[in-house]
């Protein structure tokens, strides 16, 4: 995982409210290691309300209020484009964080949820480029991630989306990497709002 991909996914769920942390600070070698080596982020809802239901399986933003806690495993393997049912029968290393120990290692950053509700209580998020479109491959992908274990999924598309639209042109976003190269890519016009797909004609700026 680059640095890259873990400030889109960091910047997301900030951007929705949420406190991040990152469970480790080297890079996961060759070795298998313990589990705290296979989280990438732990993410924590200040605002969850008892008695919500459960997220749906694909994580949208209006999904997010439903998140009490999860631990998120990121998979920016972009060059692959879609997880395919092959990508995930092959790719056994995408399920690592699913693990009872790795599960058992997030619940300890969550001092306030016993390790034998870290099951129900601890929403396992996986990040991805995306999904198949066509069927029947996008229902075979989704079965089998269920099957796994992974309760929800986000792709890159989705988060970038949703990022590129809450960015502001006229605030400096100077302690965020992400939103501010975001913030000078819309500015020159190399990025514009989701919504602006649904306009005629793309914006001038009037001094290109």
């Amino acid at each position: 995982m680059s640095a890259i991909d873990e400030g889109i996914v960091r910047e997301y769920f900030e951007q929705a409210g949420f406190f991040v942390r990152q469970a480790r600070k080297y890079a996961l070698g060759a070795k298998r290691g313990a589990g705290e080596e296979v989280i990438d982020l732990l993410v924590f809802n200040p605002g969850w309300q008892r008695g919500t239901r459960k997220p749906d399986f694909f994580l949208f933003p209006n999904e997010l209020p439903f998140v009490r806690r999860a631990v998120v495993s990121i998979k920016g393997w972009h060059a692959s484009g879609r997880f395919t049912p092959g990508t995930l029968r092959n790719q056994p290393e995408i399920f690592r964080f699913l693990e009872q120990d790795v599960l058992k290692e997030a619940s300890r950053f969550f001092p306030d949820m016993p390790e034998e509700d870290a099951k129900d209580t601890l929403t396992k998020i996986l990040v991805l480029p995306g999904l198949p479109t066509a069927e029947p491959f996008r229902s075979q992908a989704v079965a089998m991630l269920k099957e796994a274990g992974v309760d929800a999924v986000i792709s890159f598309r989705a988060m970038l989306l949703d990022l590129i639209e809450r960015v502001e042109l006229n605030r400096n976003y100077g302690k965020s990497d992400t939103l501010q190269l975001i913030r000078i890519l819309k500015t020159y016009d190399l990025l514009v709002d989701p919504q602006m797909d649904l306009l005629p004609a793309k914006r001038s700026r009037g001094n290109d």
